[in-house]
């Protein structure tokens, strides 16, 4: 935790009910699912589903039969926490019962965190409140101020359920009550002043502070309804009948609430942070965090006329026995490094995706980071007017990016031009996101695994791995055909010789003599050679390959 700053905080009512109820109930689900860049999916039909906080539903937790939450109207109907099923169903017959379920929460929980992350750098799930998040407002005073990020924040919240509240004060005590009291403003949103912590909490209902419960029954029988009366009690003597406890709770009556989320803000204008609701042991809940993010950080890049080039993954990881009593959170990061920079987020998506299922887990984790540590200026490339298609590269790396990940780095590859004379040294094919090598615009592969530059026509060298010996008919030393596989092939316009050599340094140095001919009938334009070092017969032929 930590002090200073301001805060805000979203409340979803009755939240748990509708992730269970979505993803079970068909109809409701394409009114509630929330696509993961923060919009909500259309209703399959032009009458869209009634919402499912207006019919009588409620949870239970385990195999228990006692309520521990209910719809507004179940409630309207009698319906209470605490209940048993046979006492609820005595007071409302139609009402739905389903058992709580903490991993369908959760990951309703994860969806809407991602999708708040559009409108806040900074979001933490509240612990033990699934349907309440903290969020990070400092810093939007150059964007339309607190009361633009609330608004934000409620229009997002509010696609869930049309009662949503949202608040910004200077301490999570006060901000989290005025989601709850009964004077907030019909729009959904409150914005306390600075400095106004204290005059806000002087009427609000006691029984908004945490405390326990022992305390909260003794101040009810001392006539203590507010935080604001209680504030009023000398600290000596709250200390002296109630102990660190009830001096606990007087600080939070005075507004004086150091609490904050985990996550720091940055100096960073390109960070998005975000908690988990509960420890994950996979990535799925930490990819949907990553998505909602990157969709807000490239509105900024785009803002900019920038591109990211680098982005920075960082993970907090759940091992609180390797640290020290009040110690920082264990966290480890990774770059996704772009070989083209993109400000679309699905590129950035693809590239995140690709570094998250290669990251082995030492931990569960709590909660994960985003940054874009690295960015370039925003290129663009002239399209063809006509053109049925669109060659989009950065696309094409990411999904390199993401065979990589699934079949290994050595397993994609892209060839590279070699500063090598022999053909089948003039290319390799290198991982495909090492940049080290200058790529060939042309190059193109044989069958053997090599690559070569293309010719100035365009055409790319087809080599045979390793090359076919041939018999040559040649008339004054000048090849006229050859036999190869088989059958006699006429040779016309050829052109040579051409001597290489080199690599005698090696074990495999050469020497030969290099022609260029086409068939007479059709069958291509081949590379032969005559090899002068590499076969004890000086007059061997060989076909190294052909021009595609």
């Amino acid at each position: 935790m930590q002090s200073g700053g301001r805060v805000g905080c979203v409340r979803i009512p009755r939240f748990p009910i509708g992730a269970v109820w979505r993803e079970t109930d068909m109809g409701t689900r394409a009114q509630l699912a929330l696509s993961l860049d923060g919009t909500a999916s259309p209703p399959p039909t032009d009458t869209p589903p009634p919402h499912w906080d207006t019919r009588p539903r409620a949870l239970v937790v385990g195999g228990g039969q006692r309520l521990t939450t209910a719809t507004a109207a179940a409630a309207r109907s009698g319906v209470r926490a605490g209940m048993t099923v046979a006492e609820a169903r005595g007071s409302c017959a139609a009402l739905e019962v389903r058992p709580w379920d903490e991993r369908t929460i959760a990951h309703a929980v994860s969806r809407l965190t991602a999708a708040l992350l559009a409108a806040a750098p900074q979001v933490t799930p509240v612990t033990g409140a699934p349907g309440t998040w903290w969020v990070g407002a400092d810093g939007f005073e150059g964007i339309g101020g607190e009361r633009t990020l609330a608004r934000a924040l409620l229009e997002i919240a509010r696609r869930w359920h049309p009662d949503a509240r949202v608040s910004v004060a200077g301490s999570c005590v006060v901000a989290r009550a005025a989601t709850w009291t009964q004077g907030a403003p019909a729009e959904g949103l409150v914005v306390v002043p600075r400095g106004g912590d204290a005059a806000y909490l002087a009427t609000v209902p006691l029984s908004l502070l945490p405390m326990d419960g022992e305390l909260r029954e003794t101040l009810g029988a001392l006539g203590i309804r507010t935080a604001g009366e209680l504030a009023l009690l000398p600290s000596e003597d709250v200390e002296r009948r109630w102990g660190a406890e009830g001096l606990a709770v007087l600080r939070l009556a005075r507004g004086e609430d150091q609490r904050r989320a985990w996550l720091t803000r940055t100096d960073s204008p390109r960070t998005a942070q975000a908690e988990l609701p509960s420890p994950s042991d996979t990535m799925e809940p930490v990819l949907f965090l990553v998505q909602g993010a990157l969709g807000r950080l490239t509105r900024e890049l785009h803002d900019e006329g920038r591109a990211a080039a680098i982005v920075t993954v960082t993970l907090a990881l759940d091992t609180p026995s390797a640290l020290p009593s009040g110690g920082v959170r264990h966290t480890v990061s990774r770059e996704a490094r772009l070989a083209r920079p993109s400000a679309r987020p699905e590129v950035l998506l693809e590239h995140c995706r690709a570094l998250l299922e290669r990251w082995p887990l030492s931990a569960p984790v709590t909660g994960v980071a985003i940054a874009i540590t690295a960015t370039a200026r925003t290129t663009g490339g002239q399209g063809e007017l006509l053109a049925t298609g669109r060659r989009d590269d950065a696309a094409a790396a990411a999904a390199a990016a993401r065979l990589a990940a699934a079949l290994g780095s050595d397993a994609v590859v892209r060839p590279a031009a070699r500063d090598a004379h022999a053909p089948e040294r003039a290319g390799a094919w290198v991982p495909v996101d090492d940049e080290s090598a200058a790529t060939s615009p042309h190059a193109a592969s044989d069958g053997g695994g090599l690559a070569t530059a293309a010719t100035a026509a365009g055409r790319a060298l087809r080599l045979l791995q390793p090359p076919e010996a041939v018999e040559m008919e040649h008339a004054a030393g000048i090849p006229c055909a050859m036999w190869w596989r088989g059958a006699r092939l006429p040779l016309r316009r050829v052109e040579g010789p051409e001597r290489l050599s080199g690599d005698w340094w090696r074990d495999d140095a050469y020497r030969r003599d290099y022609w260029r001919c086409e068939s007479e009938t059709g069958g291509g334009s081949f590379v032969v050679f005559q090899d002068h070092a590499g076969h004890p017969d000086a007059d061997a032929w060989f076909v190294h390959g052909w021009y595609d």
